[in-house]
């Protein structure tokens, strides 16, 4: 047995599988735990309470280090963990306790190798009760409103206070009535009429900014909102594209996004909504699913790709074909970012009616295309404006993420990550702040142009 052992390798006397890494992606769609390790590994998992647990056991693993550090990438405002222990349960089983700070409904699945990535544990913690997007829209709209409403009253209750300061009273040395501010008194032009007295009486409320809205006025409201789905793509376990110096595109795509849904935000009327607001992955169906789901007049889906040749530059805009790429370069950018999902991890098995989803990814319409080659059109003529444009017309291909059929919707190539001086672009926050503007500005334009027709947003 000695001599049996003397002549096996070091892989061979190895039990179980390496931990290659280990990572917990928070958000508050839901949070990810992924073990990544050089062979498939098999689990199980099942509920205790008071307090909540999630407990897991991972066989025929053997405690290591790499698996420790789960411990201490758990965030303090990770909306759905509160802690995790790691411990050898058994000689040839790891047991992980995720401590809960509320109800999960988990999905547990497993992803073989693809890009960067070897074989995938996936844990993915989502709330018992899925959080209405048109409902948060809404009242994010709402809150907005009172903070403006608030600053408009507090400015205005300052103005009064202002005029309603008392008056001094006069003596018999004091002439003319004098007021707090001394000053030269108004004298008006002969023959003008005065001014009406419009300051109100000394204990009156300041005038409210509106009345509380009644349930029909809420929803005329409503009708008349401007939605714009945000997408900025990949996020979580798929970088997307890494530019010379390690720009990552789901970093500079997000910052982008963010400053975009700031601007849109600030037009009266207008919403913005973001299919991802941190560092976490949402296949592409749920995407287009969230745009749906708050009945979006318009997608935008930003992204920041590479290509085989450091050389590759210029701003790209894309629509959706019915009939085939527009260019090869179109086909090969839309098989990349069709295959973010396999990157970036999609539980199948979670998918309740997949049918229905293969139907959805399929549908388009022509009215649909047309009205995102509209859009498309005012957009690129304005980011030719903020640096190069790789093709000057909008291209069209096979888009996943802009198949919904009734949202006019388009993908925004900002530049070439790949290319040093576009990465070095990206990563400045004016560039970033003049693709932005040149973004609002064309998405302003088209609805000025083309007003949506109102619809029923129901809560």
């Amino acid at each position: 047995m000695g001599a049996l052992a003397l002549g096996l390798g070091a892989a061979d006397l190895a039990f179980g599988a390496a931990i290659v890494a280990v990572r917990v992606w928070p958000a508050a769609d839901y949070s990810r735990v992924t073990i990544e390790s050089d062979q498939a590994l098999s689990a199980r998992q099942f509920f205790t309470d008071n307090p909540p647990r999630l407990v897991i056991d991972i066989d025929a693993l053997e405690l290591s280090p790499a698996l420790r550090e789960l411990v201490g990438k758990v965030r303090a405002d990770d909306p759905f963990i509160a802690g995790v222990r790691v411990g050898q349960y058994q000689p040839r089983v790891v047991r992980l306790v995720i401590d809960l700070k509320q109800a999960v409904a988990p999905q547990q699945f497993t992803l073989a190798p693809v890009a960067a990535y070897q074989h995938r544990l996936v844990f993915d913690l989502y709330p018992t009760e899925a959080p209405d997007p048109l409902l948060a829209l809404i009242r994010d709209r709402e809150r907005a409103e009172a903070l403006a409403a608030r600053s408009v009253q507090d400015a205005l209750g300052e103005f009064i206070g202002r005029v309603e300061r008392p008056v001094k009273a006069p003596s018999p040395a004091s002439g003319p009535l004098l007021a707090d501010k001394p000053g030269p008194p108004s004298i008006p032009a002969p023959g003008a009429t005065p001014p009406p007295l419009s300051s109100p009486a000394p204990h009156s409320t300041p005038p409210a900014a509106a009345p509380a809205a009644l349930p029909g006025d809420e929803q005329r409201s409503i009708d008349r909102l401007v939605v714009v789905a945000i997408d900025p793509g990949h996020g979580g376990e798929d970088p997307g594209a890494v530019g010379p110096t390690g720009l990552r595109e789901k970093d500079v795509v997000l910052a982008v996004a963010l400053k975009l849904r700031d601007r849109l935000n600030s037009v009266p009327g207008m919403r913005a909504m973001l299919t991802r607001d941190a560092d976490f992955f949402v296949p592409l169906h749920e995407r287009v699913r969230k745009a749906r789901r708050v009945q979006a007049d318009l997608f935008v889906s930003i992204h920041a790709d590479a290509f085989f040749t450091p050389a590759a530059r210029g701003a790209s805009v894309f629509a959706l074909s019915e009939t085939g790429a527009t260019s090869a370069a179109a086909r090969w950018m839309a098989n990349k970012e069709n295959a973010a999902d396999g990157v970036g991890g999609v539980n199948l098995a979670s998918v309740k009616d997949a049918q229905v989803l293969r139907a959805m990814a399929d549908m388009s319409t022509t009215a649909q295309i047309r009205d995102s080659l509209t859009i498309g059109r005012e957009v690129l003529a304005l980011i030719g404006k903020v640096g190069a444009l790789h093709k000057r017309s909008v291209e069209q291909a096979g888009f996943a993420v802009l198949k919904a059929p009734d949202i006019p919707s388009i993908l925004v190539e900002t530049a070439f990550i790949s290319n040093p001086e576009e990465e070095a672009r990206l990563r400045d926050e004016g560039y970033q702040d003049k693709l932005v503007e040149a973004l609002h500005t064309g998405i302003r334009r088209y609805f000025a142009r083309r007003p949506p027709l109102a619809r029923q947003r129901s809560l």
